[in-house]
């Protein structure tokens, strides 16, 4: 196995729908590279979370853009996750009520406008970055972009099988499939058609297709292209 190193400063962009296996590529090809990843999902699903838990209505932007200084005083973004007063709150935010909560927020033009600065200072000293927008607004300099996606079907049982994991759901129960399928698409829809940074691939970004790769094709193909493009290097 080769050890790599990057080029100083390299930021990757991850981006892709729900499901498309962007978190796990993204935290391997970290392991691989030595850079931090950073999760931007988990932001709005901090600021989802959060202003929830304080009865701010997540449709009414003006009140969610007054409630952020607020929100975010307590919270560190740091390479394991979000803190919230000095606690790692990551595991709450991962549920699907949660990311309802996120794909909510992340609607919200202002509510981008305001989490922007806040992702490119963190990503400013090299760093893996995936979301749905990384190459196309947060990092539009990102030497490296990739877009992950994968048929529905195959990002729904992805997704079924690591809630079956977690939540001990029975995994013959058929119906409990079929709904987080319609899950996913309608927040592919809502994801899609927001007027503010849609979800889009890059002009300049790669698009891999995972439906019939495991990870480790996944990992290997990026590491290959970086490679390719003298971005990283063997040691």
């Amino acid at each position: 196995m080769l050890d790599w190193q990057p080029i100083s400063q390299l930021k990757i962009a991850i981006d892709g729908p729900s499901g498309s296996g962007k978190g796990t590529i993204a935290k391997r090809l970290g392991e691989e590279l030595g850079l931090p990843v950073l999760d931007t999902g988990l932001l709005y699903r901090f600021v989802g979370w959060r202003a929830s838990r304080e009865h701010v209505l997540l449709s009414d932007e003006p009140a969610v853009i007054a409630a952020l200084p607020g929100l975010m005083s307590d919270m560190q973004w740091c390479v394991d996750g979000i803190h919230y007063e000095g606690q790692l709150c990551t595991s709450e935010l991962r549920s699907e009520e949660v990311g309802a909560m996120a794909s909510q927020v992340a609607s919200l033009p202002a509510v981008r406008s305001a989490l922007l600065d806040v992702q490119r200072n963190v990503a400013s000293q090299g760093a893996i970055m995936d979301g749905r927008d990384i190459g196309t607004v947060v990092l539009p300099d990102a030497q490296a972009k990739f877009f992950l996606t994968a048929s529905v079907r195959e990002r729904a049982r992805r997704r079924w099988a690591q809630l079956s994991n977690k939540d001990k759901m029975d995994v013959r129960d058929k119906d409990s499939m079929a709904q987080v399928q319609f899950d996913l698409e309608q927040r592919d829809k809502r994801d899609a058609e927001r007027s503010c940074a849609p979800l889009l691939a890059a002009d300049d970004a790669l698009v891999v297709d995972s439906t019939v790769l495991n990870v480790d094709q996944v990992v290997d193909r990026l590491l290959a292209i970086l490679h390719r493009r003298q971005l990283i290097r063997p040691t």
